[in-house]
């Protein structure tokens, strides 16, 4: 039995580090090739192993095209995002928890059903609205799309259904109000959620790609994921140029990840379990 099991470990131990290897093969291939000359890149005997240090197109990619603008446009729209979605999810989910007023369970049930609407298919809509409003190649239309996050939503009413009731009454018999429930009562009993959370939606706000390609058509404006890809020749693609660009552009995200690994766990973690 016990012969057995030490099998097993061994054969889940190879799996799991052949399943790594995969995973950063990309990363490795693209920090080999960003690291060599652009002839080395496309010569046939270019190989697996780094076989040079070449730092040109780092510094060509820093001095040659928009990537602090595009680093600028990412971290402030991301912040914004992040920021206005996690305020105004915690008030929200905080009103359809502890308030009572007309409408809350249809207002509940509106944000469990826009799990049913794919964000695609809304995109024309969206795009439309945001063109009428005179907001293409702004902030705005990078913005305005990605503030509601319904999960956010749900988690905090979680936590907020699950906060006693005793404790609320003692709050409002001392005179205290909705504000100082939410934000001096409930707030920091939930600030592990809160960090989670706000770590998820700004990542997932830096990595998103699709609709901010579709407003953000003018170089001023682009954040990184769209950057990327106006990184070319005009003789075409240098590749040495476009990996060390991606790799500068995921950067931040790497460390924030490796940084805060916990709290991104747990808000996988979490959502996952609402969207199950």
């Amino acid at each position: 039995m016990i012969q057995t099991r030490k099998i097993e470990n061994i054969i889940l131990s190879v799996i799991t580090l052949c399943a790594a290897a995969i995973w950063v093969f990309p990363l490795y291939w693209a920090m080999v090739t960003s690291l060599r000359r652009e002839s080395r890149v496309v010569s046939d005997s270019a190989g697996l192993i780094p076989d040079e240090f070449n730092l040109t197109s780092y510094i060509d990619a820093i001095l040659n095209t928009r990537l602090l603008t595009w680093y600028w446009n990412s971290i402030g729209t991301s912040l914004i995002i992040t920021v206005v979605t996690v305020v105004t999810s915690m008030m929200c989910a905080y009103a359809i928890s502890q308030m009572r007023f007309p409408g809350r369970r249809l207002l509940y049930l509106v944000v469990l059903a826009s799990f049913m609407i794919p964000a695609q298919a809304l995109v024309v809509s969206q795009f439309i609205l945001m063109n009428d409003m005179g907001l293409i190649n702004t902030w705005g239309a990078i913005i305005l799309p990605q503030l509601i996050v319904p999960v956010v939503i749900i988690v905090y009413k979680q936590f907020f259904d699950a906060v006693p009731k005793e404790l609320r009454e003692a709050v409002l018999l001392d005179g205290g109000g909705e504000y100082t429930l939410l934000f001096k009562v409930y707030l920091p009993l939930n600030w592990g959620i809160t960090a989670a959370l706000s770590i998820i939606t700004f990542i997932g706000a830096w990595n998103a790609f699709f609709w901010p390609f579709l407003v953000a058509t003018s170089e001023s404006t682009m954040t990184i994921p769209v950057g990327i890809t106006q990184v070319q020749d005009t003789f075409g693609v240098q590749y040495a140029r476009v990996m060390s660009v991606a790799l500068l552009g995921a950067m931040p995200v790497a460390v924030a990840y490796l940084l805060f690994q916990r709290r991104v766990t747990e808000a996988v973690m979490i959502s996952s379990g609402v969207k199950g």
